[in-house]
C-alpha cells in the first residue's frame, strides 16, 4: 500500500464556519483552482487540530457558536501566528471590519461574495505568507551564523555596519589595524558574505536583542 507524503511547500487554505454548506462550497471553489483546503466546524475545532506547517491562509466567519472569528484571531495573534486571515460574514459591520483590518486581517468580505474577489483575496494572503515564511527562513539563517561569530568578531562586525574604516575600528577598539582587518575577514566568511551591503542586511535583519547585546567577553 502507498504512502501519500504531502507536498510542504504546497498551499493550504483552513476555512473555519460553523455553516456546513458554506465550507464545502468554499472547498470546492478552491479545489477547482487546485488550492488544497480543510474545514472546520467552530474555533475549538480549529484549535484542536494538528494545523500543517504549510504555506497560506484561513478563512474565517466572524459570528460562530461559542468563539467568534475574531476571538480566534486574537488567539492566534497573541500564539504568535502570523498566517493571514481572511473574514468572510454575513453579519459584518464597520466596527468589525475596522478591528479586523487593525489586527493584520488581509480582508474582509461579506456573504455572498464573488468567486473571483474570494480567489484573488486568498491569491494575495498566501504570497503574504510565502514572503513573511521567507523572511522568517532568512532572519533565523542569519541568527545562526551570526552566533558563530567570536566576540571580538562581533564587535567588528557593530563598527563596520557604522560606517567605520579599519583604522577607526582598531582605535575604538583598541586593537591592532592588523587585527581588525583579520577579524573582518573571520566575520565576512562566517556570514557568507562578500561585501559591506551584504553585510549591513545581515546586521539589519537581526532581532533588536541580538543586534544590542550587551558587551561580550574579549577572546
Amino acid at each position: 500500500m502507498s504512502t501519500i507524503v504531502e507536498n510542504p511547500d504546497r498551499p493550504r487554505v483552513l476555512i473555519v464556519d460553523d455553516d456546513e454548506e458554506i465550507r464545502s462550497a468554499l472547498r470546492e471553489l478552491l479545489l477547482s483552482v487546485g488550492i488544497d483546503a480543510c474545514c472546520y466546524a467552530s474555533t475549538q475545532e480549529l484549535l484542536r487540530a494538528d494545523l500543517p506547517e504549510r504555506p497560506g491562509c484561513l478563512i474565517l466567519d466572524v459570528r460562530m457558536p461559542g468563539a467568534s472569528g475574531l476571538d480566534l484571531q486574537q488567539h492566534l495573534t497573541a500564539r504568535g501566528s502570523t498566517r493571514p486571515i481572511i473574514f468572510l460574514t454575513g453579519h459584518g459591520d464597520i466596527a468589525m471590519t475596522v478591528q479586523a483590518m487593525k489586527a493584520g486581517a488581509v480582508d474582509f468580505l461579506t456573504k455572498p461574495v464573488r468567486d473571483q474577489t474570494l480567489l484573488d483575496a486568498v491569491a494575495a494572503a498566501i504570497e503574504k505568507d510565502i514572503a513573511q515564511r521567507a523572511a522568517a527562513q532568512r532572519v533565523k539563517r542569519n541568527v545562526e551564523l551570526f552566533a558563530k561569530l567570536t566576540a571580538r568578531e562581533r564587535e567588528v562586525v557593530r563598527e563596520v555596519v557604522k560606517g567605520r574604516l579599519n583604522k577607526q575600528i582598531a582605535f575604538e577598539l583598541n586593537i591592532s589595524e592588523i587585527t581588525v582587518k583579520l577579524h573582518r575577514g573571520n566575520a565576512t566568511k562566517k556570514l557568507q558574505t562578500n561585501s559591506v551591503g551584504e553585510l549591513i542586511r545581515i546586521w539589519e535583519s537581526l532581532p533588536p536583542d541580538h543586534r544590542g547585546e550587551p558587551a561580550y567577553t574579549k577572546e
